[in-house]
């Protein structure tokens, strides 16, 4: 992600960027969190999906969750999108922004990930890819009203971000793929990790 100055420090976003919960937009040191914010041990981080606003008179961050000119989304779009239920051969997902726009949902969509639509190849269990609360990226696929078809059968799509299904803390990455670490309970999960995991 770009990283802009402003007066003197350093901001890992800058205003307008689309951001994800739990990603890093600066330190506490240097701005104060705001709305849709919050202070993760001295790191500045977005609690919602949205676009970042720096206040530089009372250098405050803020998170705006919308914007103007509600959009329609298209077979072929890559979305960022909420695991909500995982349950049998699929998961549920809650639609949450388009990749590459800033532009607000014309309408709640909400998707769904066939367990065959996962991954190239098989797999045995649903909850080894997605679990409730991840953040994933995924493919629309079809479209059915407000129902959305999802496939995440791409390295760069899958989850962006896991919290821990036992303390709730966004895991990191280990060595071994498709295996993440809570550094709190230290516990190993598997998931559908995307090559664009955030730390």
């Amino acid at each position: 992600m770009e990283r802009t100055q402003l007066n003197g420090d350093i901001m890992s976003s800058k205003t307008g960027d689309f951001v994800i919960p739990g990603e890093i937009l600066g330190v506490s040191e240097q701005f104060l969190p705001d709305e849709g914010t919050y202070d993760d041990e001295g790191q500045i981080k977005s609690s919602i999906f949205g676009n970042v606003s720096i206040n530089k008179s009372n250098r405050k961050v803020s998170i705006v969750p919308k914007s103007n000119t509600p959009m329609l989304l298209e077979v072929g779009d890559i979305i960022y999108g909420q695991i909500n239920d995982v349950r049998g051969q699929r998961a549920k997902v809650e639609i949450q922004k388009l990749k590459g726009s800033n532009r607000q949902l014309a309408l709640p969509y909400m998707g769904a990930i066939h367990i065959s639509q996962v991954k190239k190849g098989y797999l045995e269990k649903l909850i080894d890819a997605f679990r409730i609360g991840d953040i994933i990226e995924a493919k629309i696929t079809k479209i059915v009203g407000d129902n959305v078809d999802l496939s995440t059968a791409s390295k760069d799509l899958g989850v962006l971000k896991a919290m821990c299904t036992k303390c709730r803390v966004y895991m990191i990455q280990t060595k071994r793929k498709g295996e993440l670490y809570c550094e709190v309970c230290d516990r190993k999960e598997k998931r559908l990790i995307s090559s664009n995991y955030l730390l």
